[in-house]
């Protein structure tokens, strides 16, 4: 019988506002290093690096039937959805800025959150928090969706590869909660999805030619920042909190993320922001204080109402 998740606390809140710092500038840390290694090559030596240690955990903690406890079947579908993300992650980067890919790329709680929505009863969404991500959504459609008409062809394609690695991120959600996978460690979980995107992702590389890399000191940060703080300690924390705490909850707080990656191109990269934006970010922000905010007000209110009937 798997175990009913959690309403968010406050320790959940604070870790996953550290989380989306963390990712707000992931998209800046590949950005910055693209004339020295393609940002291909850098989502696979990323995804790579940590799934070597992985695996190597994986290994010492359960031995070598490690992968005949039912989870390699889905393991298998989460790797190749997670490799379809980086890859849409890494051609939307050639083509659109990191504070766009940031916003599109950060509509997969919406997707998730419907796909829970119907396939799980603890998952489901009050007509209130409904529309929270409503109000979400909508303030990232006029922030980035109203592009000028003006604007190149390139980065449009750009921004669609964010909604198509968006899309799959919300299938790897769904796959792990409707799977073995969802009792599974974390580290296990992790490291099929590392380890398949490193397979494809080295795969694309090789077959398009962009394998050269030049070693520059901001590269070796990049990468470091990368393998360690990203694809190690944040996504571990991530599916930790995806096996305590409504999955749904969780994904809407992570609209943090867009905001704090369009902060980091602005203040890194230099790129501007539109008048748009401002209204959008201010939408995005109060469909998470619908969603998350009313969760936890209603349980501190519970708490109370507890502890006045026990005094």
């Amino acid at each position: 019988m798997k175990a009913s998740r959690l309403p968010l606390d406050w320790f959940a809140c604070g870790l996953m506002f550290l989380l989306c710092i963390c990712w707000g500038f992931q998209q800046v840390a590949i950005k910055l290093v693209l004339d020295d290694v393609p940002s291909i090559l850098q989502l696979a030596i990323r995804s790579g690096g940590a799934a070597l240690v992985l695996g190597a955990l994986v290994l010492w903690r359960e031995g070598r039937n490690a992968f005949n406890d039912g989870t390699l079947l889905p393991g298998i579908s989460v790797g190749a959805l997670f490799a379809l993300e980086f890859l849409f992650i890494g051609q939307g980067l050639n083509h659109t800025s990191a504070s766009h890919l940031s916003v599109f790329l950060y509509t997969a709680p919406m997707f998730a959150a419907l796909g829970l929505h119907l396939m799980l009863p603890e998952e489901r969404l009050s007509p209130l928090q409904w529309a929270g991500v409503l109000v979400a959504f909508g303030g990232i459609a006029l922030a980035f969706l109203g592009q000028s008409t003006d604007a190149p062809g390139s980065m449009l394609l750009g921004d669609a590869f964010g909604v198509l690695a968006a899309l799959a991120w919300g299938a790897t959600t769904l796959v792990i909660r409707g799977s073995s996978l969802s009792d599974a460690s974390a580290v296990k979980t992790l490291f099929y999805q590392l380890f398949g995107a490193a397979l494809l992702l080295f795969a694309v590389a090789f077959a398009t030619d962009q394998t050269q890399m030049i070693l520059t000191q901001d590269a070796l940060l990049s990468l470091g920042f990368q393998v360690v703080v990203i694809a190690l300690v944040s996504y571990l924390a991530w599916f930790w909190l995806l096996r305590k705490y409504l999955a749904s909850r969780l994904s809407v707080l992570s609209f943090m993320t867009p905001l704090f990656g369009v902060a980091f191109g602005v203040l890194v990269l230099g790129e501007s922001i539109e008048p748009s934006f401002a209204i959008g970010a201010a939408l995005v922000l109060a469909g998470i204080l619908l969603v998350s905010g009313t969760e936890l007000l209603r349980e501190r209110l519970a708490r109370r109402a507890v502890v006045a009937s026990e005094a």
